[in-house]
């Protein structure tokens, strides 16, 4: 079984550091490679990548969006109160101001997408395991 590793890791993106700065957000491990970051503009755009399992906290984006481009591997998206929905590379996601949500990898499989974010995120409760291992890869 593939678990899209190196699809991963040898992306059109680095793949980037250990993603240090947001852990506390993050159950497993991911990695984030800032691409715009421009004191300028109301906008980041990051690689973010995911190990088998790794998932980010329920979320939001207050006066803002994000808009998640799905490149490399197997993720999850969900919105609150909604199905998840198994991403793949060319899927596209936009989240709309203050709309609670969480993304991450499949249990199984490596994930990698671009995010390009405004607004100020509201971290909120992790995505327990329970409903996390109901997911069906």
């Amino acid at each position: 079984m593939d678990n899209h590793e190196q699809e991963v890791k040898n992306g059109l993106f680095a793949l980037g550091d250990k993603n240090e700065a947001f852990q506390k957000y993050f159950i497993g491990q991911s990695y984030l490679q800032n691409l715009v970051n421009d004191p300028d503009l109301n906008v980041g755009v990051a690689n973010v990548s995911f190990e088998p399992g790794c998932r980010n906290n329920w979320h939001k984006h207050n006066n803002g969006f994000q808009i998640l481009l799905a490149t490399a591997g197997e993720g999850w998206y969900q919105e609150e109160g909604q199905p998840a929905r198994k991403l793949h590379p060319g899927d596209v996601v936009v989240v709309h101001d203050g709309v609670k949500h969480w993304h991450g990898a499949t249990k199984n499989s490596w994930f990698a997408h671009l995010a390009i974010t405004a607004g100020t995120p509201e971290w909120l409760e992790p995505v327990t395991d329970e409903d996390y291992e109901q997911l069906e890869d």
